[in-house]
């Protein structure tokens, strides 16, 4: 972290074109309608394809037991979004080695959660093939489980209330844009 980063004020504030505009505390960027901030999320995907989602924490301030994709966060200042992924991935999933941890596109949502509190955010989607999880940090993940691209797509339609905003808007990117590449990836892999 940079010496000129006030301590707290870890999350990088952006503008629309996800250029750096300053930094903030955490609770700042999530309170009311939220600060547009930086942040990305990951997508693993196991050898037969299937993705990884994990059930938030109950702990967490924003949907906490709402399932969701399987590692998301911000990266620090002076930390590259790739960098923070793989920072990110070992520190809640236990996971050391990760395969191809592929940058796959860009998107930026607004999403309030109750009164109080939103998600706005330019978030990074990156995809990857990796083993099971090694170690869950219980602050951050309630449990984990392995999901079919055809049921999860029957979830997300049938009971949507049980998932993240992002989880809904990504996935249905990944699934229109982004399916051969995640294909690839896995027969890559194997």
């Amino acid at each position: 972290m940079s010496d000129s980063v006030p301590p707290g004020r870890d999350i990088i504030v952006v503008n629309g074109a996800d250029e750096e505009i300053g930094q903030d505390f955490k609770a700042a960027v999530h309170q009311g309608d939220g600060i547009l901030h930086r942040a990305f999320s990951v997508y693993l995907f196991d050898p037969q394809s299937r993705l990884l989602l994990q059930q938030r924490s109950e702990l967490k301030p924003l949907w906490p037991g709402y399932w969701s994709n399987s590692c998301c966060s911000h990266p620090r200042p002076g930390e590259a979004t790739r960098e923070a992924a793989a920072r990110r991935l070992r520190e809640e999933l236990g996971l050391i080695r990760v395969q191809s941890l592929s940058f796959l596109f860009k998107f930026q949502y607004h999403a309030r959660y109750g009164q109080f509190a939103a998600e706005h955010e330019v978030c990074s989607v990156f995809a990857a093939v990796a083993d099971q999880p090694a170690s869950i940090d219980r602050s951050e993940v309630a449990q984990t489980c392995y999901v079919e691209a055809g049921l999860l797509d029957r979830q997300l339609h049938d009971r949507p209330q049980q998932y993240t905003p992002w989880l809904h808007l990504a996935w249905k990117r990944i699934r229109a844009d982004h399916w051969a590449a995640i294909d690839r990836m896995v027969g890559e892999a194997a």
